[in-house]
């Protein structure tokens, strides 16, 4: 797996649980807002922002799915 060398953080988030996606998004979104960061990094740490804020959104949809499925198994029961 490849890592960004200035975060030592993995580049692919698709192994990520969601609370470990939504937690590390946490933590980019405050050093984005906090500043001081120079441009090439606040580039990157906005597209592992997105990549995250993606991560998290699959999980919420495969949840969302779930739910529909197992409330449809118990009305049809």
């Amino acid at each position: 797996m490849t890592t960004n060398d200035d975060q030592q953080q993995p580049t692919d988030v698709s192994g990520l649980s969601y609370e470990h996606a939504r937690e590390e998004l946490v933590l980019v979104v405050s050093r984005l807002e906090a500043g001081g960061v120079g441009l090439e990094e606040s580039l990157a740490l906005w597209e592992r922002g997105e990549a995250l804020a993606d991560r998290c959104e699959e999980w919420l949809e495969g949840a969302k799915v779930r739910l529909a499925a197992a409330r449809d198994k118990a009305e049809s029961t």
